[in-house]
């Protein structure tokens, strides 16, 4: 079950947009009246409906919808689709990498068409085994079938991928248990992807890439276990 927030000011259009959200993915979303509200429950929502002129109290700051999604960016990939009256901020909504930005007065068939679209991606978000990094200060999703190999460096571990490399702070041991079935330790600085297997000798693995990496004398017949056992179920 998708998980669904609104956040907005205005009563009525909460009202609205749950009703015509709730019809379209058969979910009631939760409401919000701000964006401090929205951030005080910590709930990780797969779709995140935000006004982004939220209401400001005179004589206090008050976070607006861009401020509100910039703090969710800094620990979600959450789907965020904005609402506002103001085209102004379209710019600014692709800072913040939102799915969508939405115009008041708003199109109900515009509307469960974005829903449809957002409810979809979640869903197969939630569907494909991805791993969830924080890199040059931003989250990240990596499917791990994407994955060729991780490699440790020093305190980080860089992912190569078919979309580049991505380093982070973690531990490979942390990262092996993580990623688990399917993947092979074929050396104290290496987590080979055996799908991605293209070849192998006593002394090393090449992947599909056309990468290469050690494999330690003490752990080639595992790898060769695991490799025919991949390659045999």
């Amino acid at each position: 079950m998708l998980k669904i927030a609104i956040c907005d000011d205005d009563e009525q259009m909460r009202g609205y947009l749950q009703t015509v959200i709730s019809r379209q993915t058969g979910v009631q979303a939760d409401l919000y009246a701000s964006g401090e509200e929205l951030l005080s429950r910590e709930t990780e929502y797969d779709i995140l409906f935000l006004d982004i002129c939220l209401k400001q109290e005179e004589g206090a700051h008050r976070l607006n919808g861009m401020e509100t999604a910039r703090r969710i960016r800094a620990h979600s990939d959450m789907l965020i689709i904005f609402i506002t009256a103001m085209p102004d901020y379209v710019y600014e909504a692709y800072d913040v990498e939102a799915f969508h930005y939405l115009l008041k007065p708003i199109d109900v068939k515009k509307l469960e068409e974005v829903t449809a679209r957002a409810a979809a991606k979640a869903k197969e978000k939630k569907n494909v085994p991805s791993l969830l990094i924080k890199t040059n200060g931003k989250f990240v999703r990596i499917p791990v079938d994407e994955i060729y190999y991780a490699e440790n460096d020093g305190r980080k571990v860089t992912l190569h991928t078919g979309n580049g490399d991505y380093s982070y702070y973690e531990k490979m041991e942390v990262l092996e248990q993580k990623l688990a079935e399917g993947f092979f330790r074929s050396h104290r600085g290496y987590l080979v992807n055996l799908q991605e297997v293209a070849g192998y000798d006593r002394m090393s693995i090449t992947l599909k890439c056309g990468d290469t990496v050690f494999l330690s004398k003490q752990k080639y017949s595992g790898f060769v276990a695991a490799y025919m056992d991949y390659l045999t179920t």
